[in-house]
């Protein structure tokens, strides 16, 4: 099942399942519990991130090649950062270049964004997709200069400013993608793939990664995760390429859809 969130006409904001005709019929109950699908259309005035989440993680250098192209080893265990659920950006809304705290850095990562869908805690690798509720795109937007040199060490820095976890378009149920670790993922800024790579390059696969975070850690229903990104991002490019006020940044991944985003500085 493909579920949306969106506000409707009155400006109720509400859960719907896709259809293949583009219509989404509403969604009676808890996402994260019970609830079915009815047979009423939904009143789609505008689509929203396809969950507002509890808590965001991130895992970073996820990717062997993205490791090789950013000249870092690979990891003994996954690497874990944070977003602020403040982050989120809708699908079709800006990314704002950071002004008050100034980034002329600003870099796009295509990411798989896994969406936990019941308490985890000490989850074995072999059980860990049972508490996945599904899978969405997301863009970890990255302000490599606040990232490298303006936090002290820390990435959240540089990872979380407003409207830098764009997420969507849509939340591809589990059963629908039952191997996460097999899915074409791509970049596509202003027309042009700059990123076009594959989900099987992660060092850490998808149970590894739910495995690792909910180790002596409780994950909450709605919790996000940001599974790392492949290579070919801005910062590593020669020249390099950072998002600039006028470009499209698109993220696309097999089996769920595409996540565009415009780009414009904070006002």
């Amino acid at each position: 099942m493909k579920i949306i969130r969106y506000s409707d006409s009155t400006g109720r904001i509400a859960y719907a399942s896709q259809q293949t005709d583009g219509s989404a019929l509403t969604i009676e109950g808890d996402i994260f519990g019970d609830y079915r699908v009815t047979e009423t259309v939904a009143d789609v005035v505008k689509l929203l991130a396809p969950v507002q989440p509890v808590s965001i993680l991130c895992i970073g250098l996820n990717y062997k090649f993205h490791a090789e192209e950013t000249g870092a080893s690979i990891p003994e265990h996954p690497i874990l950062f944070m977003k602020t659920p403040a982050s989120v950006q809708n699908p079709g809304d800006a990314i704002q270049l950071p002004r008050t705290l100034r980034s002329d850095m600003v870099d796009y990562e295509c990411e798989l964004a896994v969406v936990i869908s019941k308490k985890a805690k000490n989850v074995s690798k072999e059980n860990a997709l049972d508490y996945v509720l599904g899978y969405t795109c997301a863009n970890d937007v990255s302000a490599r200069d606040w990232q490298k040199n303006g936090g002290g060490g820390q990435w959240c820095r540089g990872k979380t400013f407003d409207t830098f976890c764009p997420l969507g378009p849509v939340l591809v149920t589990k059963d629908e993608i039952p191997n996460p670790n097999a899915l074409g993922i791509k970049t596509i800024l202003n027309g042009e793939a700059v990123q076009d790579w594959n989900t099987n390059d992660m060092i850490f696969d998808v149970p590894t990664v739910i495995a690792f975070l909910s180790a002596s850690t409780t994950l909450l229903p709605g919790t996000v995760i940001l599974t790392g990104t492949p290579q070919g991002v801005g910062m590593a490019r020669k020249p390099q390429l950072f998002l600039k006020a006028g470009d499209t940044v698109t993220i696309e991944i097999e089996g769920i859809g595409s996540l565009t985003n415009p780009v414009e500085e904070e006002s």
